[in-house]
């Protein structure tokens, strides 16, 4: 077994590694680039190399330096994680030239799988099912209509070595393949230094679903069942359950099989995943094969307890696979959903800066957090966008939802926007919660993209209760300190009304709480808090009882309303308090009846009108500019295009107009609403 490993990657899968490593005795080593000089896997390792600047292009993707890390510390073999170089098949010619062991495939099964176009007709030689294509590189934009007009709209443009949805767009007509190309491209070139393009037949409402593979150098290759990967957007994986609740068992072992049959046909060593997409009627189709661990493999060591990066570390030093195909069976149900940060309300535009408060929901027997960063940490725009993965395991599909949206509400980020929001939208589904899902579930659910428009009719209600007994308890507290104590010349009121601001608008909500306590000294909280639904108590829109406990300024309430369980976080702001629960964020302000009076003759104050700029969505490099100054545009047109965390995003037109003034030049790296340009 091996002294000492080194870890060629960073965030949480470099420190899921070296938790597995502490485990087993080894000793381990972190890379770290200048903008990871203080991140959490440098603490964590036993020793750190720094090697290079902050862009991956100049440290983590330099092969060189990571070697050379490795003689440094004497390091005898190299986990690549996922990303950066765990597919190079150079990374792992160069490792065996200095006899250093790659914990992972060997490069000519790298080379065979990481090429998409390869890999299908490989897999087709193989007996395996594939997607109906053209599986030649395209070579320009005129090749690529003409090949897509033969298959059949619509196609998926797709980048030989992309993954992660980089380099990856459908088309349904000429005029997408004309600009999804040229994107695809450029995405793909930038990302893994490959523009190669190829196109295949788009199934409609399909499934992703992959099978987990694992094998040793003695012959035995096995399947540990499927993982359930249809809901995406923009082809990248968020959240991912094992198994299936589509699979039956014959078509389980079906996919089982193709796995192992592919695997075994570039003899494959270490973890791998063959990917397919499933449609309606449960036929499949080979997708890819990721020669690395994956990052939602969580869901496969849930429901079968084992340990991949253990086995993938006893693999590479020459051990056999412990365990028989007949040994691994399904237990209970597991559920991740991969925090990132990004804001739902913006169009999930990327987000970065420092993680202010950062607390994990608690891990246990349901709960498991793998995570790279910590409270005070910084979300660069050097690298992926990921905070965290958040898994859950119950006996059943049905409890692991639920213990997975509890965990999501315990879930307290402030200092970049996050996406626990959505995530907690998409479990509370009815599609999601039937197990109705495609690659098509975001589209079709959230046509018009998240918001907070549409409320469940139990959430304002428990929210409302939580703010009002919040406050009531911040005034009490003011009271007392300032000398007034309640009963002795000064009464805190048990009547307030509570407006609520989403995007729907504003809402009045008056509230009656009990003459009980609320909030005791030692943070417990039962109080009765009566919603009207007008100016009177018996006008009582819901009547609801809260146990539970908070601390006066507590990020969270953790009790149950009316007997059912309740996390609601709450966030005090300048006017008012913000508070978030099961993928709900309101905004409140609480008033004496007097004082809303008052508040509601005060003159609203109107924004600024920004609608003569374009203001970049967010942090990031100005790739491109498409316009001149004095240059006519249509509502639609590209007017630039900006690059943040590895992905390009067009910038268009929204109405008719000519440029006026042009105040940033490509190269330029952006701030969020920074202004790019200015309309006459």
């Amino acid at each position: 077994m091996f002294k000492k490993i080194l870890i060629a990657n960073r965030g949480e899968i470099a420190c899921r590694v070296i938790k597995t490593c502490r485990k087993m005795g080894i000793a381990t080593v972190a890379v770290y680039s200048d903008a990871d000089q203080s991140a959490m896997h440098v603490e964590m390792a036993d020793e750190a190399v720094h090697i290079g600047e902050s862009p991956a292009s100049k440290s983590y993707l330099v092969i060189e330096r990571i070697v050379s890390a490795c003689k440094q510390t004497g390091a005898e073999a190299v986990h690549p994680g996922y990303g950066f170089l765990s597919e190079n098949k150079e990374f792992q010619k160069a490792l065996a030239k200095e006899k250093i062991v790659f914990i992972g495939p060997d490069a000519p099964a790298i080379e065979a799988m990481g090429d998409k176009i390869a890999s299908k007709k490989l897999a087709e030689k193989a007996g395996v099912s594939i997607v109906p294509g053209y599986l030649g590189v395209i070579k320009d934009v005129a090749e690529a209509k003409k090949i897509a007009k033969q298959i059949g709209y619509p196609v998926m443009l797709k980048a030989s070595a992309g993954g992660g949805g980089k380099g990856m767009r459908i088309a349904r007509s000429e005029s997408e393949i004309q600009e999804g190309f040229e994107r695809s491209r450029s995405e793909a070139k930038s990302s893994f230094g490959d523009d190669r393009m190829f196109i295949e037949k788009y199934i409609e409402q399909p499934r992703h679903i992959e099978i987990q593979v694992i094998a040793d150098r003695h012959g035995n290759t096995l399947y540990l069942h499927e993982r359930e990967c249809s809901i995406q957007r923009r082809h990248q994986k968020i959240i991912e359950e094992a198994p299936s609740p589509f699979l039956n068992p014959k078509t389980r072992k079906a996919m089982g099989k193709q796995a192992v049959k592919l695997a075994k046909a570039v003899n494959y060593v270490s973890a791998g995943t063959v990917e397919f997409i499933v449609d309606r009627k449960r036929k499949f189709y080979f997708l890819e094969m990721n020669t690395r661990l994956q990052v939602e493999h969580p869901v496969t060591e849930l429901i079968t307890g084992l340990d991949l990066v253990e086995l993938m570390i006893r693999i590479a030093a020459g051990e056999k696979l412990p365990v028989k195909q007949r040994g691994i069976r399904i237990n209970g149900w597991a559920l991740e959903s991969r925090i990132y940060a990004e804001d739902p309300y913006r169009n999930f535009l990327p987000s970065t800066g420092r993680l202010r408060r950062y607390i994990p929901p608690t891990e246990n027997a349901n709960i498991r957090v793998d995570t790279g960063v910590q409270e005070g940490g910084e979300i660069s725009l050097f690298y992926d966008p990921m905070i965290a993965k958040l898994c859950s395991w119950g006996k059943d599909r049905a409890a692991a939802i639920a213990y997975m949206r509890a965990a999501l509400d315990a879930y307290y980020i402030r200092g970049v926007s996050h996406n626990i929001p959505f995530l907690a939208s998409v479990l509370g589904k009815k599609r999601f919660e039937e197990g109705e899902l495609s690659t098509d579930f975001i589209a079709d659910e959230y046509p018009d993209g998240f918001s907070n428009k549409d409320i469940s009719a139990e959430d304002p209600a428990i929210l409302v209760a939580v703010a009002g007994v919040a406050h009531h308890a911040t005034v009490s507290r003011a009271v007392t300190i300032s000398g007034q104590i309640p009963g002795h010349g000064r009464k805190v009121p048990d009547h307030w009304v509570v407006i609520v601001t989403t995007d729907a608008g504003s809402q009045e909500f008056p509230i009656w709480l009990s003459q009980e306590k609320t909030v005791d000294s030692a943070g417990i909280v039962s109080a009765t808090v009566r919603v009207s639904a007008g100016s009177s108590p018996k006008a009582v829109r819901k009547t609801l009882q809260l146990n539970g406990a908070w601390h006066l300024a507590a990020p969270l309430f953790i009790g149950d309303a009316n007997g059912k369980a309740v996390t609601v976080q709450i966030e005090k702001r300048p006017v008012g308090y913000r508070l978030s629960h099961a993928g709900t964020r309101m905004d409140v302000c609480i008033y004496t009846p007097r004082e809303a009076e008052l508040v509601r003759r005060m003159p609203r104050k109107l924004p600024p009108d920004l609608s003569k700029y374009l203001l970049s969505p967010m942090p990031g490099l100005l790739v491109s500019l498409a316009v001149k100054e004095g240059q006519v545009v249509k509502t639609g047109e590209t007017l630039a295009v900006v690059e943040a965390m590895k992905m390009e995003n067009v910038l268009r037109a929204e109405r008719d107009g000519t440029i006026k003034k042009i105040l940033e030049r490509a190269g330029a790296s952006l701030a969020v609403d920074q202004i790019i340009l200015e309309f006459a």
